[in-house]
């Protein structure tokens, strides 16, 4: 049988022309005619009741909506994609701020939608949908579009803040983007000076000077726009408080709870058992400083690869088909399905993988509804952080794959149920490497790796919820400088992470560097992640002691949490009850347990090292 390819670079023209072509051009000005048209149409809607011929209108009118919401998806993950992949193509960037224009007719769309099915009586509305069935097999989205109009202000204010939000909210987050993907880095490589982009800036070097003079050259060329910075996350987070404040909203928190389908009891439930159970996570920073030979770590410490120890087998340099290969082998043994899927995306050109420079920092994940396919950026280092990365967006890729039948509009899940397939991939991967860890050298390697993702999840990300929860409370008050928002980021930094890093070892710079904080679309995008990880730690333990026949529940979880809010969904597929501790601590214990094991480990290894 012939090896298996793995491309580096991904296959987009398959999918639609290129952003640049007439061909794209058409197919662009028909979508924008077609969506202006039918904008237009949902002014005058059909009776919310099974009357006459509302439900025949209905049901061809939400038939219509789901064309046209899967060809919006499609055209600007299109956009997103070439735009990623080149940061610094200003018709990309131009298109970017063209398909903005559209987000009024869409808001116009959702608008006229959710207004009339609020303003039905329940009666009605229950008629209607029962009068149907492809209006009842959209019910959780038409039931939750009905709850949305609490979020939303009187309809005329609700189309003109959507007109407005263009050039305001949203060309905020294009400012960024637009700044970000210019930033140049100027390191040092092999006693050259070199112009990178921050996201080819790694801190991973063997070499602790090295990791600190990227982290000091990152942070100048941060320093640079922060100001920029500072200008368009007031102007974000500024936006939304006033929103907040017409909808009678008091509470900064509750339009991302219900983005996210789940309680404030769920949210304050899961902090409140991190904040309890995480202080075992200061044996691994003593640990690993004792491996590094430093009294503490610093934040650019946090990501160092352990140090080489005689005669330990290293497992640092993993290529980019080597990655592949063993992801599909993890995936296959939890289920076919899933093997089978990491197979087909990493052979057909789904992933963008390629390290050069031009492509934007970070990592992402897109769907293509139309084509019911998904695509994967990402800049591969033939590190395990990296191919951790690349699972982890396999698994969204995935979620959209199981979804893919569904209603276009049941296949839309929130920020943290998202996470939990993608965290959960990497610990199918990350569980199967540390079986096959051939020394304790190279299981500790494989144990830091994944604590590590412990400390983003439970440490890093809560000191992000931390920040932008204070900066929401002072930002009602006034606009903050950026000096300001550096004291706010080092304060949450020191709380998340329980003061355990080196006096001076912070990153208060943290807030201008992370795109999370500037997406204009998810208000709060940070918490899911650790929503998403703690969820699939439990998921993975439940699975542990379920057997083979797991995998299926699995993706009935997925399912659910289209059509489902997220205690629900979890409730009826795993039987837990997420606004309880006992779902959280049961997934703490396997970070405990891990910490347990790579203290134990460290003492071995140092003690036979120190014997030699």
């Amino acid at each position: 049988m012939p090896a298996l390819t793995f491309p580096l670079t991904w296959d987009l023209v398959s999918l639609s022309p290129a952003p640049t072509t007439a061909g794209f051009r058409e197919e662009l000005d028909r979508f924008k005619a077609k969506l202006a048209q039918f904008a237009a149409a949902t002014n005058e809607l059909p009776g919310v009741d099974a009357q006459g011929e509302n439900v025949t209108r209905w049901v061809t009118l939400i038939a219509e909506y789901e064309r046209l919401d899967a060809q919006a998806t499609d055209l600007k993950a299109l956009v997103e994609c070439y735009m990623a992949a080149d940061a610094e193509c200003k018709a990309y960037h131009q298109l970017q701020a063209e398909l903005s224009t559209l987000t009024p007719y869409r808001e116009q769309i959702a608008t006229n939608i959710e207004f009339a099915l609020k303003e039905a009586t329940d009666a009605d509305f229950l008629a209607l949908l029962a009068a149907s069935p492809e209006l009842k097999r959209n019910e959780y989205f038409l039931v939750t579009r009905r709850k949305n109009a609490a979020l939303r202000l009187p309809k005329s204010q609700e189309l003109l803040a959507a007109d407005l939000a263009v050039d305001g909210i949203h060309a905020w987050g294009r400012l960024f983007d637009r700044l970000s993907g210019a930033l140049k880095v100027q390191v040092q490589e092999q006693g050259k000076i070199v112009s990178r982009s921050p996201g080819q800036v790694q801190f991973d070097s063997p070499q602790r000077t090295i990791r600190e003079n990227n982290f000091l050259a990152a942070d100048g060329a941060w320093a640079t726009i922060a100001d920029s910075c500072a200008e368009a996350i007031n102007h974000i987070a500024g936006t939304r408080l006033t929103t907040y404040r017409h909808v009678g909203l008091s509470d900064h928190l509750e339009a991302p709870l219900r983005h996210n389908r789940m309680t404030r009891e769920t949210l304050d439930a899961m902090w409140s058992t991190i904040t309890a159970g995480k202080s075992v996570l200061k044996d691994y920073f003593a640990a690993k400083a004792k491996l590094l030979g430093v009294d503490r770590l610093a934040w650019f410490d946090l990501t160092a690869p352990l140090p080489q120890m005689p005669g330990a087998m290293s497992s640092d340099e993993i290529t980019y088909p080597d990655a592949c290969s063993q992801i599909i082998d993890a995936f296959d043994a939890f289920s076919p399905d899933f093997g089978g899927f990491a197979k087909m995306a990493l052979t057909q050109g789904w992933i963008e993988a390629e390290n050069r420079p031009g492509k934007h920092q970070g990592g992402f994940c897109t769907g293509f509804p139309t084509a019911k396919q998904s695509r994967i950026f990402m800049t591969y280092t033939n590190s395990a952080d990296s191919m951790s990365t690349l699972a982890h967006e396999l698994g969204h890729a995935y979620h959209s794959w199981v979804l893919r039948d569904q209603p276009v509009f049941l296949q839309d899940y929130p920020m943290n149920l998202a996470e939990t397939a993608s965290t959960f991939a990497e610990a199918v991967l990350g569980e199967r490497r540390l079986k096959q860890a051939r020394s304790d050298y190279e299981r500790l390697q494989m144990l830091d790796g994944m604590l590590g993702d412990a400390v983003a999840f439970l440490m890093n990300i809560h000191a992000r919820f931390i920040f932008e929860d204070n900066f929401h409370k002072q930002r009602a008050k006034g606009e903050l400088t950026a000096d300001q928002l550096n004291a706010l980021m080092e304060a949450a930094q020191k709380t998340a992470y329980l003061d355990v890093l080196a006096d001076g070892g912070w990153n208060p710079r943290f807030w201008t560097s992370k795109l999370h904080f500037y997406i204009t679309g998810l208000p709060f995008y940070n918490f899911p992640y650790t929503f998403g990880y703690l969820l699939s730690m439990g998921v993975y333990a439940v699975g542990q002691d379920a057997g083979a026949e797991f995998s299926e529940t699995y993706r009935k979880l997925l399912i659910a949490t289209g059509c489902k809010d997220a205690e629900e969904a979890v409730k009826s597929t795993l039987g837990f009850d997420l606004r309880k501790p006992d779902f959280w601590v049961k997934s703490l214990r396997i970070v405990s347990d891990r910490v347990r094991q790579y203290v134990a480990l460290t003492d071995s290894i140092l003690g036979k090292t120190r014997s030699l």
